[in-house]
């Protein structure tokens, strides 16, 4: 009897401690079946708030205000585009640790410049053009995509899905079971390459024939009355590039008669038609590929490119711009109300960032009298080759200037036994003297010193020591490297670095917050909310005040 009660009472205890543990491990939570990580490629934080009023319910305001909110969001390194943007997004890290320092960049290996998601070693799938050659092969880390493929050994997809090559590539990571990108040209498909799989799926043949992407080959027109985009300047100005063919930037849009002096389909690229078009490819790879359907969790990274090449084209303060994000709106409402019927409420979990925000036109600026300017990197290189030539004998001793980077030839330098520590010093006091230079850092100062706040501290954590080169310039505010028409962006000021980040959906608390968090903070948080490890070379820390208990 005694026996009998001592082994009931161990039973009970097992039970009960067991029941304990599982309470309180994370892995037995309700985890979302389908995490949705979303990028609108220059995206700045006030188009949020500019065209507020003119959003429906379903969409942006959904998010926010059924979602987390972090109005106070930051890049925290430097060069702000869209190749590492991406990736610092997905790894948690900056340029310094992921080590892709730019879209494209100087590789002193290979004498050339490299682009952030080239590889001549695999091929193209779905295509024979060398846009399918293309891999996450540069970038150092893994991915949060990667470490939910690695968590549930391989059994959680991830598939990536963009217009651009580079914003589907890099934020789906190494492991992913494919990435896909538009090709236009005459050719109008989504196309991947053989670092993912050898040939494409039915269902992406299937949308490929389809006439999805031909029938966005219409009219771009406003899309409620022009005279009320009374948020953005007017339609005719002096300050937007347009497309060739038609005289002026001003709506409406031919696109089927101006498509074969821009490209063919690439012209979808530069109207808000093309982020619908990802949206579709997207839900179709939900179905497909029954993306949320099972206990593993599933990762669909969703870039919309078409609001950079807008922005670029047009000009942050343009109505294509407003009419662009309005249509986006429409987008994520159609996004929300799928993923509820598809993947089911209360199923998923959904993160809305940028990968950098925009500049205004310098001359639309200059016009208002605050400072701006052009900077033309080629009359850099003369000058300073002169200042060099004048105080070193030589005029050879750069080897290229590429990334906002001046790139010594190391041989050069040895042959005429220079001393490289005074060629940095003096050439970035020769740098500083012209115009709109705001600062010079040298390779010396990045790897001896340490920065803790402000520009020079996002231009150490955009500084990788094999890749990056000899000088980092940055230029004045508002002073771009750009035509003098349309937008761009790069630099660590506040119009490039501030950008939306709203969380929503499965373990996620509605609220808001000024506090300032950084890019680098949402792999993080979302690696917390899975149970999962941080991205290998991630430096970010989870957003606490996001999660629900």
């Amino acid at each position: 009897m005694k026996y009998r009660f001592l082994f009931f009472a161990t039973f009970f205890f097992i039970s009960i401690n067991a029941q304990t543990k599982i309470e309180n491990n994370p892995a037995a939570e309700n985890k979302p079946k389908l995490v949705i990580g979303i990028v609108v490629d220059q995206m700045r934080y006030d188009y949020l708030t500019r065209f507020w009023d003119k959003y429906s319910e379903n969409g942006f305001k959904k998010l926010i205000n059924e979602g987390y909110n972090l109005k106070n969001n930051h890049f925290n390194y430097v060069p702000t585009y869209t190749g590492p943007g991406h990736a610092s997004v997905f790894t948690g890290a900056t340029p310094e640790v992921h080590g892709i320092i730019g879209n494209y960049w100087y590789s002193r290996n290979e004498e050339d410049e490299v682009y952030c998601a080239g590889d001549e070693n695999v091929a193209p799938v779905g295509t024979s053009s060398s846009a399918g050659k293309m891999s996450p092969h540069r970038m150092l880390t893994t991915s949060i995509a990667d470490e939910n493929r690695l968590h549930t050994q391989m059994r959680g997809k991830t598939i990536g899905v963009a217009l651009k090559d580079r914003g589907a590539i890099l934020p789906a990571g190494h492991t992913a079971n494919a990435a896909y990108w538009f090709h236009g040209k005459d050719e109008g498909k989504f196309i991947s390459s053989t670092h993912y799989l050898q040939n494409l799926p039915n269902w992406v043949k299937q949308f490929n024939k389809s006439g999805i992407a031909k029938s966005y080959l219409k009219e771009w027109n406003t899309l409620y009355d022009i005279a009320s985009y009374v948020e953005s300047g007017e339609d005719k100005n002096l300050y937007e590039g347009g497309f060739d063919g038609k005289e002026f930037a001003t709506f409406p849009y031919d696109l089927n008669s101006l498509k074969n002096q821009n490209n063919g389909f690439d012209i979808l690229k530069a109207v808000p038609y093309g982020n619908s078009l990802t949206l579709d490819f997207a839900l179709a790879a939900i179905d497909g590929e029954a993306l949320g359907q099972d206990e593993f969790t599933d990762f669909l990274t969703l870039s919309f490119s078409s609001t950079d090449y807008v922005g670029h084209n047009f000009g942050v303060n343009s109505k294509e711009v407003e009419d662009t994000y309005l249509r986006l709106d429409k987008d994520i409402a159609r996004l929300l109300k799928e993923l509820d019927k598809r993947v089911g409420k209360g199923n998923y979990t959904i993160f809305l960032t940028a990968d950098h925000a925009g500049v205004h036109v310098p001359a639309y600026l200059k016009s208002l009298k605050i400072p701006a300017g052009l900077f033309s990197f080629s009359e850099f290189q003369e000058f300073l080759n002169e200042k060099i030539m004048d105080s070193f004998g030589s005029s050879d001793l750069i080897e290229e200037i590429s990334n906002n980077q001046v790139f010594f030839d190391y041989e050069k330098i040895a042959e005429a036994k220079i001393d490289i520590e005074n060629l940095e010093k003096m050439t970035a006091r020769f740098a500083l003297q012209f115009p709109h230079v705001n600062k010079v850092f040298t390779r010396s100062q990045m790897t001896s010193g340490s920065f803790t706040k402000g520009i020079s501290n996002a231009i150490q954590n955009g500084f990788h020591q094999k890749r990056s080169g000899d000088l980092i310039i940055e230029l004045e505010p508002s002073t771009i490297s750009y035509s003098k028409t349309g937008s761009t962006h790069g630099s660590g000021f506040n119009y490039d670095t501030h950008v939306p980040l709203i969380f929503y959906g499965n373990g996620i608390n509605r609220g808001s917050s000024f506090e300032r968090t950084e890019i680098t903070d949402i792999a993080p948080t979302i690696a917390a909310l899975l149970g999962i490890s941080f991205p290998s070379g991630s430096t970010g820390n989870p957003l606490i005040m996001v999660l629900a208990k």
